[in-house]
């Protein structure tokens, strides 16, 4: 099956700043995929590489069997929502649609006026007198209209309040069960993709920490607490992520093949919030003076 975004051993560089490292990943087409990390971990440039915004320094991607930006064809089926969804202040809502209609041959109009409606903006309305969610909305409308096969979105309701925000993250949803489309969603607030995701790739520090589904990675891993021990000394195919330890206690995340039985150990499940910071705080004890942030939106 073709992926979505197939990348093997993906690198870009910026005079000294290496901006994404060594990165290989094959994200499966008809996912959600939920693109997460601190700000700075390559995140934007991974999709301004598979937009074909950017080229590699070394390495190669593909996007849906095919090189980035190859041709029209390929340009027409993908959607890019930048991370300021980006608008023209002085142009109406129904300028937009018109202006996304000569620019896409596949233009779906119906659609695009559909979603205008149910989401009641006035298409007479400047898109700079509109809110920073109805512009989010008017830039997904432009997106989804052009009737992509894999739709990129980065960071799309950062700057939202929490009502627009679940509004536009409700009206993706909606959209792609429709459709039946893949999508890439980067985001440093871990309840969005809570929300929609079924796939994760974490990047911090301009490499892929993990990547895979979310309910195998969910199970695969355990919260557990104990007596304190050395994580030297537990079992062989136990991979500690992270631990902390108190005077008498441990507390670990696990990967494992199988359940934890130790009855020494209470086990709990982890959480897409708990399995992401492991693997952030991992990279930054093995990265001195990087101490990635995450934003954790309710």
């Amino acid at each position: 099956m073709t992926a979505a975004i197939a990348a093997c051993g993906l690198t870009k560089r910026y005079r000294r700043t290496q901006a994404l490292t060594d990165c290989t990943l094959s994200i499966p087409t008809g996912r959600v995929a939920g693109l997460v990390g601190p700000n700075g971990a390559g995140k934007t440039t991974l999709l301004h590489l598979a937009t074909g915004l950017l080229e590699p320094t070394s390495g190669t991607i593909e996007v849906l069997g095919s090189r980035p930006a190859s041709g029209p064809a390929q340009l027409a089926r993908v959607g890019f929502v930048a991370q300021d969804t980006p608008t023209y202040a002085g142009l109406s809502v129904a300028d937009h649609l018109r202006m996304g209609e000569r620019m896409n041959p596949g233009w779906d109009a119906g659609l695009a006026r559909d979603r205008i409606g149910r989401l009641g903006l006035d298409p007479a309305k400047k898109a700079g007198k509109l809110s920073g969610g109805q512009r989010a909305q008017l830039a997904l409308t432009l997106a989804v209209a052009k009737r992509p096969r894999l739709l990129l979105l980065d960071e799309p309701v950062a700057s939202l309040d929490p009502l627009a925000r679940r509004e536009f993250l409700q009206s993706l949803m909606e959209f792609t069960a429709e459709q039946q489309i893949s999508v890439v969603l980067s985001s440093h607030l871990v309840a969005d993709l809570e929300r929609v995701c079924d796939y994760l790739v974490v990047l911090v520090a301009s490499r892929v920490r993990l990547a895979g589904e979310v309910d195998p990675l969910l199970a695969a891993h355990h919260l557990l607490t104990g007596p304190r021990r050395d994580p030297a000394a537990l079992p062989g195919d136990w991979e500690v992520i992270t631990a902390s330890h108190t005077g008498r206690q441990s507390t670990l995340v696990v990967r494992s093949g199988g359940p934890v039985r130790d009855p020494a150990w209470t086990a709990s499940p982890v959480s897409l919030e708990d399995l992401v910071l492991a693997y952030m705080t991992q990279a930054a004890g093995a990265e001195p003076g990087r101490k990635p942030i995450l934003e954790v939106a309710r």
